[in-house]
């Protein structure tokens, strides 16, 4: 990664081709404005529903830019079939991207990996290997295995092409919303946030960039006040698709460390609350990774008096027994 052009503009560029490439196969999902967010905040609040996106989260984006790229480049690529890893999201998301396009592929994921997201994957019949039980782990084996096999490896987060996919959200954001003044974005491996950061900072540089992170999963936030690549334990959250740990050198702690300008950590509960608001306010499922980005607007809304405010919904794949747990505890 070393050698690649990080630059804005050409990011820039690099999000507006993905957008024409993956329009045919993924959602232009909803911002939808939120009454009740908006009046804690005494704002105005916006829900970027990738909860609504194919495949039930935002990972789809960079899956099928990546796809499609690696397609346009070298067709051969439908045979040789590349190889990813992940904790859920970013598999469902290759899964379904592979379907689609006519490519073989193999899929390495956690043994932790959650139920709901497992059913998911043995139900797209494409090869699945279980391997680790954190996502660096798994990510190392099919990394590995790609090279073995002289195979391509797709990371969920760690590509510029995966990050200029999850980018398109900055841009429609854009479109929907000129006068954005601040972005809530869950962080894991930093993909997500990488990807609309740089769209927004080269449109409009002073919107403010908020990291938001499981209290008990906060890797990418010590690594950017360490200022290095930690490799830290990540405890159990209900933000699964955030936790773990961070590869060496990933391109996504560059970027975190440049253009987030604030974090806000959220504790479970907060976490369990935002999910329990979507569905009694805005009669929608989301997943832990979402409650976290809304969960942190919701323990800090003065924050952002007088504002336009986006915050990314970025995903729906939870399972029931945790929706049960949710209900039970907060009705």
């Amino acid at each position: 990664m070393a050698d690649v052009d990080l630059s804005l503009p050409t990011l820039h560029s690099n999000i507006l081709a993905a957008q024409q490439r993956i329009k045919r196969y993924v959602r232009r999902t909803p911002l939808e404005y939120s009454p009740v967010l908006s009046h804690q905040g005494q704002c105005r609040v916006y829900l970027k529903m990738e909860n609504e996106q194919v495949t039930g989260s935002m990972k789809a984006r960079g899956a099928f830019n990546k796809l499609s790229k690696l397609l346009e480049e070298d067709p051969a690529v439908k045979e040789q079939g590349p190889i990813t890893s992940s904790s859920g999201n970013h598999a469902l998301a290759c899964t379904h991207a592979m379907q689609t396009l006519g490519v073989q592929g193999t899929i390495f994921i956690p043994e932790n990996v959650s139920s709901s997201k497992n059913e998911k994957l043995k139900l797209t019949g494409v090869s699945l290997l279980y391997h680790g039980m954190d996502c660096v782990e798994t990510e190392k084996k099919g990394r590995q295995t790609a090279l073995d096999k002289g195979a391509t490896y797709i990371s969920p987060y760690n590509d510029l092409d995966v990050i200029a996919g999850q980018g398109t959200i900055g841009a429609e954001i854009f479109e929907d919303l000129p006068d954005v003044d601040a972005v809530l974005i869950s962080v894991g491996g930093g993909g997500l946030v990488s990807g609309i950061a740089a769209f927004m900072k080269h449109v409009k540089p002073e919107v403010r960039i908020i990291g938001c992170q499981p209290s008990l999963s906060k890797v990418m936030f010590e690594c950017v006040k360490a200022g290095r690549i930690l490799f830290e334990d990540s405890g159990d959250t209900l933000s699964d698709g955030t936790a773990g740990g961070i590869e060496e050198g990933s391109v996504t702690f560059e970027f975190c460390k440049k253009y987030i300008d604030e974090w806000i950590l959220v504790p479970e509960e907060q976490i369990e609350r935002a999910i329990y608001f979507m569905m009694e306010h805005h009669h929608r499922i989301v997943e832990g990774a979402a409650g976290t980005a809304i969960g942190a607007f919701m323990q800090e809304p003065e924050k952002f008096k007088d504002q336009n405010v986006a915050i990314i919904s970025c995903g729906a794949n939870i399972s029931m027994d945790k929706i049960k747990m949710i209900i039970n505890k907060y009705h």
